[in-house]
């Protein structure tokens, strides 16, 4: 009986001391463009999945018309689309160096079929080891419930939203004033 209660005990400390080694001797990947762990991906939508099911989802105070999906437009271009890019376009080149990437939330069948609830605790709360912050000190309750809205209606918005969705224009690069070399003070 000792015998078996000790390998338990062995069998147990092994795999927890060979991952503390693991990740201690820098061999876990954590860049971004590294392959992602064995069902990484897997677990961390299981766990989102679960706490979307145990959290109660509020109904939103804010009525899906055109003003507030419009204000919610204004929101997603200042706010999300740097990572979550624009209507009909590939991902951004910020979002291209994330792991995992950003989903693209203007794409067909993206977040239309989630709950304006659901949207507003994700961009409340953030989603942790996804580089989605959560904006809960950023935004207001309202403009947060806004871009819910307007994500919650995507694929039918009104022509005003969607006026107000565009990608706005480049800012020109300019390069900067070239510098001179300084010169050595004479002795």
């Amino acid at each position: 009986m000792k015998k078996f209660i000790l390998g338990l005990i062995v069998g147990l400390l092994l795999p927890v001391i060979g991952g503390y080694l693991y990740i201690k001797m820098g061999m876990m990947p954590v860049a971004t463009a590294s392959a992602p762990l064995p069902m990484e991906e897997k677990i961390a939508h299981m766990a989102l999945n679960a706490r979307m099911a145990k959290e109660p989802l509020k109904e939103s105070p804010v009525p899906a018309d055109e003003t507030n999906m419009t204000q919610g437009a204004h929101v997603y271009v200042e706010h999300c689309a740097f990572c979550h890019g624009f209507a009909g376009e590939k991902a951004s080149f910020a979002a291209k160096g994330m792991f995992p990437l950003p989903p693209q939330l203007l794409s067909e069948d993206m977040v239309t079929d989630d709950p304006a609830g659901e949207t507003y605790w994700k961009v409340s709360n953030g989603i942790r080891l996804t580089g989605m912050p959560g904006f809960n000190e950023m935004l207001t309750p309202t403009q947060m419930w806004q871009v819910s809205q307007l994500l919650a209606h995507a694929n039918k918005l009104p022509d005003q939203t969607k006026a107000a969705l565009a990608k706005p224009a480049a800012i020109p690069v300019v390069a900067p004033p070239a510098t001179t070399t300084p010169q050595k003070p004479k002795k």
